[in-house]
């Protein structure tokens, strides 16, 4: 399956957080997208593996898109390796994507800039023909490289490249973050497990504060920011947006 975007996160949740809105709008426009996690969260304090993936179905389905999977690299110890990127290339080749949306270069999890620099150097590598890689029936795969990788802001605050306007998909968005109930706050969970700093009831309220300070950046409701390392180019001054009144 070849899909128009691949957003990928270090744990189940990671992208519904942080770019969530504009991979539903980007669906609502025709666009095919794929989710890749790299870890089950397996060392999260709240919930357990089982819960996460009925979760993460649960947010995809929510959000709309083609397909996701998970590579089950270890949470909190996967590494910036060969063996590591060998695997996520062949995913890449897998499905072929135009863009590829990755973690923060820095945050407050030292998971999120480690695959930041994986899934980067992944989609580079992912170009070269004499890396080998085999789909899942055990044919080889053609090399490909992604022609954008971007960079989504999470829990630390980034100054971004470039704005998405998410008004008309900020509320799914927040539906599919609240598909994880065992992650974040919730009045109806009694589970009684330990509050955590993303389950905290502010957290939540965090997440739209950004997205407001997003959208007022641009002259719009909410917004989502990414980061850039190659220069974005356009060709016609339509495609910006900027609407201060």
């Amino acid at each position: 399956m070849q899909v128009d975007i691949l957003a990928v996160g270090a744990h189940p949740d990671d992208v519904e957080l942080s770019c969530a809105g504009t991979l539903i709008s980007e669906i609502k426009k025709g666009k095919k997208v794929a989710i890749v996690d790299l870890t089950e969260g397996e060392l999260g304090t709240r919930g357990t593996v089982t819960s996460r993936y009925e979760e993460a179905a649960a947010a995809a389905m929510i959000m709309g898109v083609s397909a996701r999977e998970n590579l089950r690299f270890s949470d909190g110890f996967f590494e910036n390796n060969e063996a590591h990127q060998r695997k996520l290339i062949a995913v890449i080749r897998k499905y072929r994507p135009s863009i590829v949306l990755a973690n923060a270069t820095q945050d407050r999890h030292p998971d999120h800039g480690r695959a930041a620099q994986l899934i980067e150097e992944s989609c580079f590598l992912a170009g070269l023909s004499k890396i080998e890689t085999h789909n899942e029936a055990g044919a080889p795969q053609q090399r490909w490289r992604p022609s954008y990788v971007f960079h989504y802001i999470q829990d630390r605050y980034l100054e971004p490249d470039f704005i998405v306007d998410i008004s008309e998909t900020f509320d799914r968005k927040m539906q599919s973050i609240l598909a994880y109930r065992s992650q974040f706050h919730d009045p109806s969970n009694i589970a009684g497990e330990a509050q955590t700093y993303i389950s905290a009831p502010g957290f939540l309220e965090g997440i739209s504060a950004r997205a407001l300070l997003m959208g007022k950046k641009i002259g719009v409701m909410y917004g989502e920011g990414f980061l850039s390392v190659k220069k974005i180019g356009i060709n016609s001054f339509d495609a910006l947006i900027q609407n201060e009144t």
